[in-house]
């Protein structure tokens, strides 16, 4: 039995991991206008570089979770980790369109471990009372990387230009690998990260873990709110751009706000969840209900007449979006094989950005402005949230 200071420990760096992971990612959103000009990306262009890394990070999500389920997340994160910095800071070198879309593919794949492998570790090393609270944190991983990715690529950006920035961002990675091994090295950590699941859980069919009906409805929830979640990481920069004139080198100093945000709601919701539990284990149906209230705010971006402003509304619709995440992982994943359970989930997100992407590129070339695409991420909230609300499957 692990003590609650090595448990917890052990959830901080599996959440570094998200935070690492969204560093690497999201520089590019942070200095898109830049890097657009540069050379010679169209806005349809950049959104499919969203899709690119969406579209491989729908892959490799679900099968690195059934990968790290028999191999643990232990050595498979480490992996990883080594592999996607590498990939990110090969950005810095790219001539052009064709091979900055190659990359963001092969960034997709190789984060594919980050989610499902984080997930099975806060599954493993917390006990069933805590585990809310530990998702909680988890998802603050990736706002933590999004504060971060801001200021550090604008910050990069003024001194050395986009290239370099890119560079410098990657090699953020290479920092958690010693902190994870020296964290995870007691026999104590590795027999609960190691262990392989339950034989119900390994004997259960790829189909059979597909069709359960507490993951299609995750899905759907997930599915609903990614595309408002997934905006400023892609389009954070642009936006500020094209609406308040904000340069790529001060964007960074805007773009950390929603992030946290994400942050407040993820762990609050998290929070009161876990209390909730010691009553009930039924799903925490009025929390998720404000919860996607709050996501929906993302339709007033419209409104927004300074940066701070825009931000202000992201910052609310990333707070309901970070709850929404909790809320609908903590319950999948007390039914449901973890690693593979995270993976789906993760791949949820990337179905959405693979369709939300090239429709928000399409729709600023048009109008040239981010009115219409506020109004619809805001719209595409209600269908999947409904049907979580008033779907109640068996539990199994």
């Amino acid at each position: 039995m692990l003590s609650p200071a090595a448990r917890w420990s052990v959830v901080v760096a599996a959440t570094a991991t998200m935070a690492v992971s969204y560093v690497d990612r999201t520089a590019l959103g942070v200095l898109g206008d830049a890097i657009s000009t540069d050379l010679g990306i169209t806005n349809t262009q950049f959104g499919w570089l969203g899709t690119a890394f969406a579209i491989a990070y729908l892959i490799s999500t679900p099968l690195s979770g059934w990968w790290l389920d028999k191999l643990g997340a232990r050595r498979g994160l480490v992996g990883s980790v080594l592999v996607w910095s590498t990939v990110a800071g090969l950005h810095a070198l790219v001539p052009g369109f064709g091979s900055l879309f190659a990359l963001r593919i092969a960034l997709g794949l190789a984060e594919g471990p980050g989610f499902p492998g984080a997930a099975q570790t806060v599954q493993r090393v917390l006990p069933e009372g805590e585990r809310e609270r530990g998702f909680g944190v988890l998802f603050t991983g990736s706002s933590i990387g999004g504060m971060l990715a801001g200021p550090l690529a604008s910050l990069l950006f003024r001194a050395f230009g986009w290239r370099i920035a890119l560079l410098e961002t990657a090699i953020v990675g290479l920092a958690w690998v010693p902190m994870w091994i020296v964290l995870t090295r007691s026999p104590a950590v590795r027999a609960l990260l190691d262990a392989k699941p339950e034989p119900s859980q390994r004997n259960a069919s790829l189909l059979e873990l597909v069709r359960h009906p507490i993951l299609i409805r995750g899905l759907l929830a997930v599915f609903a709110v990614a595309p408002a979640v997934g905006f400023l990481g892609q389009w954070g920069g642009k936006y500020l751009a094209a609406s308040f004139k904000v340069s790529s080198g001060d964007a960074g100093d805007y773009t950390w706000l929603p992030p946290l945000f994400l942050d407040i709601g993820a762990i609050l919701f998290g929070d009161l969840a876990s209390r909730r539990r010691r009553v009930s284990s039924e799903p925490p149906r009025a929390l998720f209900a404000i919860a996607m209230l709050l996501a929906m705010s993302i339709a007033a971006l419209p409104v927004a007449t300074t940066a701070w402003q825009g931000m202000a509304v992201l910052s609310v619709s990333l707070a309901g979006g970070g709850a929404i995440y909790t809320l609908t992982t903590s319950d999948m994943l007390s039914r449901i094989p973890v690693s593979f359970a995270g993976g789906i989930l993760a791949g949820a997100q990337s179905l959405a950005a693979i369709i939300m992407h090239p429709l928000i590129g399409a729709s600023v070339d048009a109008t040239g402005n981010y009115d219409a695409v506020g109004i619809a991420l805001g719209a595409c909230v209600i269908p999947g949230g409904i049907v979580w609300l008033a779907w109640r499957p068996p539990r199994y």
